[in-house]
């Protein structure tokens, strides 16, 4: 199947409060976020509303306490253990990267600059002085420089798609609307440069769309502003005109902002966008808004099939006197495991044949009965589609999963791992690690599918992502887990958002 090479483009776009954006006709903004969202930005409370802090926040994807810029001064600094995303890209994955800007502190050794280290490609064109007329001239040659890069031009005169430098994520910074309200303060001049800032991006736009290779690539667009200003013009104080900044973003997964959303996060989603999982090691503080899973490990059992019921009505069988509790504590359990915690109820003093009796009235009734859950079949294929690997990981036995998988299709997945398979069984996570490990991904990459508390449990042990469909018992919302009522309705917005 053949994949689309995944591409981004940040603009960062100096000083534009989100009050006046609101007001003002900036179509190409607009229709960005038609496509996916605008949204409020609030600038960290440890952090001065000042351009060097929230853009090095921005493009680093941790705080001003780990990237060390407090103010325009950059001095003391610690970008060379915290880069930006254009360098990390850059010296640790060998990928393109290209900046443009005007600002001397983000590309120049100034003032304890530049913040950015050493991106793959730069181009640094200054203002002559600085003034909202030299900023808007610096801004059109800026724009002019990254339309040449982003529309791919040499390889276009080559006539050969994507044969020149291939970038895959850029930075271009804007920063006339800035220059303008401190110089004029927040009034018409201040509007009017907002606007030939969307009309800047509408070009930046254009250039990618015209480019050679644009039909088989995916791109993610990222459009932020620093801070605010008051009404005079300043900024560096703490009110909400000042705090409030705002993004906008459109790409692959990305639906309607999902949470409240930070400055770091935009450099975790850069990452995200070009199917870059972060190092632990890297501490990030953003998070990713949209990702796709690098790998979807599902769990059987009533998630895919309807085999819950199934499975409980065949505990009630061989286990008459069973309660609601001892019940669904066997809920997502093997047969061994739940034979050995129910023996209690039994009076024996050997679990196997209990187990014995259990594992075989249950395949009996799979054979006969299962049924692929609402949603299930739509959602393989989705995943198909998408090109992105799946495992079935179940606390079943070999010959149950075999007699599913009959159901579902056995092609549906790349691996599988039934119970005994792994030296230990859900909650465990020894059978998502094993998935994962066949897959060749990081389990921290990876999102769980499931539907009972004993299956989260094991999944969220290996460091999965985890989207919950409860069955029978209850499973509430948590730190990279998503709760949702079933798999109907689920695309690719909803699946690349889950568990962030």
């Amino acid at each position: 199947m053949h994949r689309a090479a995944h591409r981004v483009l940040v603009v960062g776009i100096d000083g534009v409060r989100l009050d006046v954006l609101n007001r003002l006709p900036t179509p190409q903004l607009d229709a960005l976020a038609a496509k996916g969202f605008l949204a409020p930005i609030e600038v960290d409370a440890d952090m001065p509303t000042m351009s060097g802090p929230c853009w090095a926040t921005v493009v680093t994807g941790v705080t001003v306490a780990k990237h060390g810029v407090w103010s325009n001064d950059f001095t003391g600094n610690r970008l060379d253990v915290f880069p930006d995303f254009a360098t990390r890209l850059a010296a640790q994955d060998g990928r393109r990267t290209f900046v443009a800007a005007g600002w001397q502190p983000l590309m120049q050794a100034h003032h304890g600059g530049p913040l950015f280290r050493a991106p793959s490609r730069t181009a640094y064109i200054s203002p002559t002085a600085d003034t909202p007329e030299a900023w808007e001239h610096c801004d059109e040659q800026i724009t002019e420089a990254a339309v040449r890069v982003l529309a791919d031009a040499e390889a276009a005169a080559a006539g050969v798609a994507g044969a020149a430098d291939d970038v895959v994520a850029s930075f271009v910074y804007l920063g006339a609307p800035d220059e303008t309200a401190h110089f004029l303060g927040c009034g018409e001049e201040y509007e009017a440069s907002i606007r030939r800032a969307d009309a800047r991006l509408g070009r930046l736009l254009a250039a990618v769309r015209s480019r050679p290779s644009y039909a088989d690539e995916q791109w993610t667009f990222l459009v932020v502003t620093d801070h605010g200003h008051v009404d005079a013009g300043g900024h560096g104080g703490r009110t909400s005109e000042e705090r409030t900044a705002w993004l906008v973003a459109a790409g692959p997964g990305i639906g309607p902002a999902p949470r409240p959303l930070r400055h770091a996060d935009v450099a975790a989603q850069v990452f995200a966008a070009l199917g870059r999982h972060p190092d632990r090691h890297w501490t990030l503080d953003g998070r990713p808004f949209a990702a796709a899973p690098h790998a979807v490990l599902l769990d059987m059992d009533g998630t895919l099939v309807d085999t819950e019921s199934l499975w409980l009505r065949t505990v009630r069988e061989a286990v008459p006197r069973i309660g609601a509790d001892d019940l669904f504590d066997v809920l997502g359990r093997s047969a061994a495991e739940a034979a050995a915690r129910l023996l209690p109820l039994t009076g024996d003093n050997d679990p196997q044949p209990l187990a014995a009796d259990l594992e075989a009235r249950f395949l009996t009734a799979v054979q006969r009965e299962a049924a692929p859950l609402p949603g299930a079949l739509a959602l393989l294929d989705l995943l198909q589609e998408s090109g992105i690997p799946t495992a079935l990981v179940s606390a079943s036995s070999r010959p149950v999963m075999d007699a599913v998988l009959k159901t579902l299709g056995g092609d549906r997945f790349r691996t599988t791992v039934a119970e005994g398979e792994t030296p230990r069984c859900k909650p465990a996570a020894d059978p998502y690690l094993a998935a994962a490990r066949a897959l060749w991904v990081d389990p921290a990459a990876c999102l769980a599918v499931e539907d009972s508390p004993t299956g989260v449990a094991a999944a969220e042990a290996a460091g999965c992502r985890v989207l919950a469909v409860p069955s029978y018992a209850p499973i509430d919302p948590g730190p990279r887990r998503t709760v949702r009522r079933g798999l109907e309705g689920i695309g690719r917005e909803e699946l690349w958002a889950a568990g962030l």
